[in-house]
């Protein structure tokens, strides 16, 4: 090799490496700018205009009478008596808010639930209803009667 073949081909390799460098310390700073910015969001107050929480707990005291109704039926026509069918409904639709609730990132619980035989075709339940995410917590009563056959 000449040394002017040898010389280009050292230069060709120092501007190699001096771009590599540059790109890592291009991404180490552009990795030290999102966590910054990351970092920096957490000290900010959370929204207070927000009212998912209150918006959730609404739609679940609204669906809640039809959909406990429903399957009471149904534990009914599977050979419960109508206080066991809607305590086992009751249980099941706690755990399906639950579990639905944390997929989504927010909890929905059912707390102090008395279920209660009002006559031979109804049945009464009043509990409270706890709706909160990383913000807010709401709680509510709930009231309804289950009809059944």
């Amino acid at each position: 090799m000449r040394t002017s073949e040898l010389n280009r081909s050292n230069d060709r390799d120092a501007a190699q490496m001096l771009l590599a460098t540059g790109v890592v310390l291009l991404m180490s700073l552009l990795s030290m700018a999102i966590f910054g910015v990351k970092v920096a969001g957490l000290t900010l107050p959370h929204d207070t205009a927000s009212d998912g929480v209150i918006v959730t707990a609404q739609e679940v005291a609204n669906g809640l009478p039809e959909l406990s109704e429903s399957r009471t039926q149904l534990w009914i026509d599977g050979g419960l008596e109508p206080l066991e069918a809607a305590e086992t409904a009751m249980d099941g639709v706690h755990n399906d808010m639950l579990h639905h609730g944390e997929v989504r990132g927010i909890e929905v619980k059912m707390i102090n639930i008395v279920i209660s035989e009002v006559d031979s075709n109804t049945i009464n339940v009043t509990g409270e209803l706890g709706v909160s995410d990383g913000d807010a917590m709401f709680t509510t009563m709930i009231n309804f009667d289950i009809t059944h056959e």
